[in-house]
């Protein structure tokens, strides 16, 4: 199956003018692009790699970097001429977290089963084509040291994704994949785009999903939809277990239904919260 070429930040821009409110910040989008420079595996960045990944002319990206290091959210790394982003940056996460009423709501059933499996729990909510790590609680075993709470991985190739999308209307599903890399992420990710539907339908039949080795090698993941009153996800929880310890037969049987108890229980919590 071809791929498309993605379009460039710059030509992505002039397509969308037309449609663009005249309230629309120009510069700021620019400094947002300066920031999401940082989203690729380089903690430090030159001035030259800043205005490249961006997409930007190297005077609109000196200006922005200038601004974003005098108000605190980029570094200057010393007797280099690289940037980093500051601890600063995290104060968006954590407001948004703190103020996240699943987050607080999923958390103590996460914790829960975290205890009685030993193994690690996951809240993600979907963005786009993407799941948002927005909870974690590590097991005795961690499977995965990389992901992190603010973690992103695309929702196709992911048991909580598959789990989300099973509870979303079918043309919604069918954006998300057309939105979707269908680039391997390990041997065994599947990229078919008829058999990642499949699973997706399969997933709503079960009330569960369980994907093994397709994101990170070793790992197997069961989840399930988190849904508001009307029945459409709203998020997803997970187990994570190493395939050193555990067969995909096992954690099916065994985490399935801790996943599921636990996934109802808090769309019911959300439901009485939305009704009063």
């Amino acid at each position: 199956m071809p791929k498309a070429t993605p379009e460039s930040p710059r030509k992505a821009e002039a397509s969308r003018k037309t449609e663009r409110s005249s309230l629309f910040i120009g510069s700021t989008e620019k400094t947002f692009r300066v920031l999401h420079a940082f989203d690729g595996p380089s903690r430090h960045l030159t001035l030259g790699d800043i205005a490249r990944v961006a997409d930007l002319d190297r005077s609109a990206t000196q200006r922005v970097v200038h601004t974003l290091e005098e108000l605190g959210y980029l570094y200057r790394v010393p007797e280099t001429r690289n940037y980093g982003l500051t601890s600063k940056v995290l104060q968006f996460s954590y407001n948004y977290i703190r103020a996240n009423e699943l987050v607080d709501k999923a958390s103590p059933y996460l914790l829960e089963i975290s205890r009685q499996v030993g193994e690690t729990t996951n809240l993600q909510e979907l963005d786009g084509s993407e799941i948002v790590f927005v909870a974690r609680f590590p097991g005795r075993h961690l499977v995965n040291v990389d992901i992190v709470v603010g973690a992103r991985l695309p929702a196709m190739f992911t048991a909580s994704g598959i789990a989300i999308l099973s509870r979303l209307p079918e043309p919604q599903v069918k954006r998300i994949l057309a939105q979707t890399r269908l680039e391997p992420m390990t041997p065994y990710t599947e990229i078919n785009p008829e058999k990642l539907l499949e699973r997706i339908r399969l997933a709503s039949r079960r009330g569960y999903a369980i994907v093994e080795n397709e994101t990170v090698l070793g790992d197997i993941s069961v989840a399930a939809p988190i849904t508001d009153h009307g029945g459409t996800a709203v998020a997803a929880i997970n187990i994570a277990v190493p395939t050193s310890r555990w067969s995909v037969e096992r954690a099916e049987a065994e985490l399935a239904k801790h996943i599921q108890v636990a996934a109802t229980s808090i769309s019911k919590s959300r439901l009485s919260t939305f009704r009063r």
